[in-house]
């Protein structure tokens, strides 16, 4: 079985040592480095071919936005998850903003902490439906004038981001429209560039906006 090698940053030790009894809870993780600041964690990323960086959201020199923000730069296979005990929705769509794929409040239970985790790391298709839902209410009170509207992706990009807001994986995706895994690939990642979107949350979180998951 794979062991997902996670960092865990988070400036009060008493919180990086109770997430570490939670992780060592399951055998499919292995904590392999701590930090206590966003920096520390950004770092240790060279050194520990990291799967997982859980990262609190506020954190002295580099807080977690600017940790999430320098660590996609630098190594976009790290999936990154905001730590956090506010439920701001502006709070998560600013992080996957930044490129994070996951938010967690620190008040959850711990069994959904780990449920949530195993959702993120096999990319469920269960999790990026509530992802969406959350994000939905996000979206209605943001002014789009500004924003891409769906005019600009083609017929079947249009077709691709309906399941991409319903949940679909890429092996989803190509069982449903008859295409290669690899091509279902290659349209997301087109329309990632067309929108200026980072990952697939925020693609859910757009078809919902526009309602392109009907």
């Amino acid at each position: 079985m794979k062991r997902y090698r996670i960092l865990v940053a988070d400036d009060h030790p008493l919180a990086r040592a109770a997430i570490r009894s939670l992780l060592e809870g399951d055998p499919s993780f292995e904590l392999v480095g701590e930090a206590a600041n966003g920096k520390e964690a950004f770092q240790q990323c060279g050194e520990l071919n990291l799967d997982l960086i859980l990262l609190d959201i506020n954190m002295p020199v580099w807080d977690g936005m600017e940790a999430t923000r320098q660590i996609k730069q630098y190594y976009p296979q790290i999936r990154i998850v905001i730590l956090t005990v506010s439920d701001d929705v502006a709070d998560l769509f600013t992080a996957l903003q930044f490129g994070a794929q996951g938010y967690l409040l620190k008040n959850m239970e711990s069994e959904h902490w780990i449920s949530y985790l195993h959702s993120l790391i096999l990319e469920d298709a269960e999790f990026s439906r509530r992802m969406a839902g959350k994000l939905f209410h996000h979206f209605r009170t943001r002014n789009t004038d500004d924003e891409i509207k769906p005019d600009i992706l083609t017929r079947r990009e249009r077709e691709i981001l309906k399941y991409v807001g319903q949940g679909f994986t890429n092996k989803q995706l190509a069982e449903r429209l008859f295409i290669t895994e690899n091509t279902a690939k290659n349209h997301i990642k087109n329309i990632l560039e067309k929108l200026f979107m980072k990952n697939r949350s925020q693609l859910a979180a757009y078809a919902v906006q526009y309602g392109l998951t009907m």
